[in-house]
């Protein structure tokens, strides 16, 4: 087991064992073989970001599940080196729309342990509250999050969409797709062209992405897996807050109605 569940109804607290979970966690690995460098010590590198994004979850309901993300970040160095980094976190579903998802601190290769638990995010579709605790601070800030118009989308003429076709991940069908742009030299700020990709892998049945790879020359690549996957509706636990945390609305106040212009006599 990667996690084992607390007494007090929170969310699970994550292990990471003493092998490496991202071979168990992407069982994918075979469409994104990332090669694992021991990283060189150095102390005038730039710092590595502690945190990157997981994955987004839609507030569908009807479609409850719960899961593992695996993340994994690589940093090529000029050298030939690389730098790696992983964490893992939990997100959930539940039969209502609600939603749990996690962020915890990216951690070094030879880690082991459980990584640190930045904060939690849950997203109620019906109130339209969404909420992100901290555990370190104890504090869970609210906010009412109205529903947005959708915006027509304009193409991108310097974006290039290719078909990747479809495959099964987690026990379900997923199509791939590959969106790649390149920043010309003069744009890039580095004096050579950027080519910038995303892959994704898409469950139409979960509405999910289950596999997500972000590479930028400039930044290195990022991979985001779902693993562990379990078609059950999780504990109501996982989209409340626990408890002894102080709560802050900090929805922004509704500006004031113009007043009618009166015409002068």
């Amino acid at each position: 087991m990667w996690y084992s569940s607390r007494k007090s109804g929170t969310s699970p607290e994550i292990m990471m064992p003493r092998r490496t979970l991202i071979l168990a966690a992407l069982c994918t690995a075979c469409l994104l073989a990332i090669p694992a460098t021991h990283a060189a010590q150095d102390m005038t590198r730039p710092e590595r970001p502690s945190l990157i994004n997981g994955i987004s979850i839609p507030d569908i309901p009807g479609s409850p599940f719960s899961a593992t993300v695996v993340l994994e970040s690589e940093q090529i160095w000029p050298d030939g080196s690389s730098e790696i980094r992983r964490t893992i976190n939990l997100i959930a579903r539940d039969s209502l729309g609600r939603t749990h998802n996690e962020t915890r601190r990216l951690m070094p290769q030879y880690f082991h342990g459980s990584p640190e638990l930045m904060s939690v995010r849950l997203f109620d579709p019906l109130t339209r509250i969404r909420t992100v605790y901290d555990p370190a601070l104890h504090i869970a800030r609210q906010q009412f999050v109205p529903k947005k118009p959708k915006s027509p989308t304009t193409p991108d003429p310097s974006l290039h969409v290719e078909d990747l076709g479809i495959t099964t991940l987690n026990g379900l069908l997923t199509k791939g797709t590959r969106r790649t742009r390149t920043i010309p030299d003069y744009e890039s700020g580095t004096g050579e062209a950027v080519k910038i990709e995303d892959e994704t892998w898409y469950s139409e049945e979960l509405h999910l992405d289950l596999l997500i790879r972000h590479s930028d020359s400039r930044a290195g690549v990022e991979t985001v897996g779902v693993s562990n996957l379990k078609r059950i509706e999780p504990p109501a636990s996982m989209f409340q807050v626990p408890q002894g945390y102080r709560i802050l609305d900090i929805t922004p106040p509704k500006a004031p109605a113009a007043s009618p212009l009166v015409p002068r006599p």
